[in-house]
């Protein structure tokens, strides 16, 4: 059993090295590996989808997670969610370990110097843009421009309340400003 336990961890492993682009690119591997292995059908394979896509968390940690369970019990779910992290969290020490030799050296310090800035100014760019589309329902130059007045309050409410009271909680804040939403919308 340990053999079989060790195949489906490297399956994983696999998964999680080769795949690029999130959960969703793994998919079509994930399908073909685990349907060729004999650990699911196809038809199981779509439902461990949808189960993993319901729940919190990461999607290829929760599908490995439940196929890992669903084959070999609780050490069958730690050594899949292990393959397919694995990589992931290798991968990433390597880059810190060499980054930090990296931008040490002029060149690199030197271009972090400008694109920090801009980085910042796109940063700056998508929040204007997006506060502009909630409040104003359309941006100003839109000849449909209209004011959205309730999310405007809610935004200036608990603008004053982050900067009034640093010890509120931004989940408090989040909570306060659904609530604030809710009564405003049904009222206006």
């Amino acid at each position: 059993m340990l053999i079989e336990i060790l195949k489906l961890f490297f399956i994983f492993f696999q998964i999680g090295l080769f795949t690029f682009g999130g959960g969703y690119a793994m998919i079509p591997l994930i399908r073909g590996e685990i349907v060729s292995n004999g650990y699911l059908t196809i038809t199981q394979v779509d439902q461990f989808i949808g189960i993993a896509e319901s729940t919190p968390g990461p999607f290829a940690i929760n599908i490995a997670t439940f196929v890992g369970f669903n084959s070999y019990g609780i050490f069958g779910a730690i050594l899949a969610t292990l393959g397919v992290v694995l990589p992931s969290f290798i991968i990433i020490l390597l880059i810190a370990y060499f980054s930090a030799k990296i931008l040490k050296t002029k060149p690199v310090r030197g271009m972090l110097a400008w694109i920090n800035p801009l980085t910042i100014g796109l940063i700056l760019s998508a929040a204007i843009s997006v506060a502009v589309n909630a409040i104003f329902k359309a941006y100003p130059w839109d000849p449909g421009f209209d004011v959205d007045y309730v999310g405007l309050g809610i935004f200036g409410v608990i603008l004053v309340l982050a900067f009034t009271s640093k010890k509120i909680s931004p989940i408090l804040l989040i909570l306060i400003s659904a609530i604030l939403g809710l009564i405003g919308y049904a009222i206006f």
